[in-house]
């Protein structure tokens, strides 16, 4: 059964961030989608206290990261990507 994200749309703003971090970022989505929010194959993944995880979608300066949320974990699967953008702003 896949899980269905839905975006934080006060947090997430896609059209703010560079070409090729917003392909990431939908790359990251699209495998949470079909496998879950534990994506340890994720470069700087980490499980974050309240259900939320990170990752980093880009290195070097600035780099940055993805941060979601389990909303549902027994009959409903839904994630929320609650941000992605800079390490400097991340709601840790």
């Amino acid at each position: 059964m896949n899980w269905q994200v839905v975006y934080n749309q006060k947090k997430f703003k896609k059209q703010r961030l560079p070409k090729t971090v917003a392909a990431t970022a939908e790359l990251l989505i699209a495998e949470i989608e079909k496998s879950g929010p534990v994506r340890g194959n994720w470069p700087n993944y980490s499980k974050l206290p309240y259900n939320r995880h990170h990752c980093h979608i880009k290195k070097g300066k600035p780099t940055y990261v993805a941060v979601w949320e389990e909303i549902g974990k027994n009959k409903v699967k839904l994630v929320e990507v609650v941000y992605v953008g800079t390490h400097e702003k991340a709601p840790y």
